[in-house]
């Protein structure tokens, strides 16, 4: 039973946890934290890694939604140039896409990878 007042509509409780790996809930996370958001996938081929990548090659559009930043719009586009150009060879490809720029690719290249 969480504390009175305690808000978990941002916590996704059906998801599997992986060994070591930190929810917070109910408190700010502190400024720079790298954890991965509570609220991400329950599992797949793209869901976040223990550190919390997202897989580009794998990723489908709910999992790309996850990232900070990337909403349905940018989640398809990054679907769609994969799908036209095949394969992300590196994170950098990422900056190809229409909608991501300088910002956007700094708030994404610490959470994503390649496989």
């Amino acid at each position: 039973m969480p504390y009175p007042g305690t808000d978990l509509d941002t916590v996704n409780l059906a998801r599997q946890l992986v060994d070591g790996e930190q929810v917070l809930v109910g408190v700010t996370p502190p400024p720079g934290s790298q954890l991965p958001p509570s609220n991400g996938p329950a599992g797949g081929p793209g869901a976040p890694t223990p550190g919390g990548l997202v897989d580009l090659n794998t990723a489908t559009a709910a999992e790309l939604e996850t990232l900070p930043g990337v909403g349905p719009v940018l989640a398809q586009r990054i679907l769609d140039f994969r799908a036209e150009h095949g394969r992300f060879v590196s994170i950098e490809d990422l900056r190809e896409v229409s909608g991501i720029g300088e910002q956007k690719y700094v708030d994404l290249q610490a959470r994503v990878r390649v496989s």
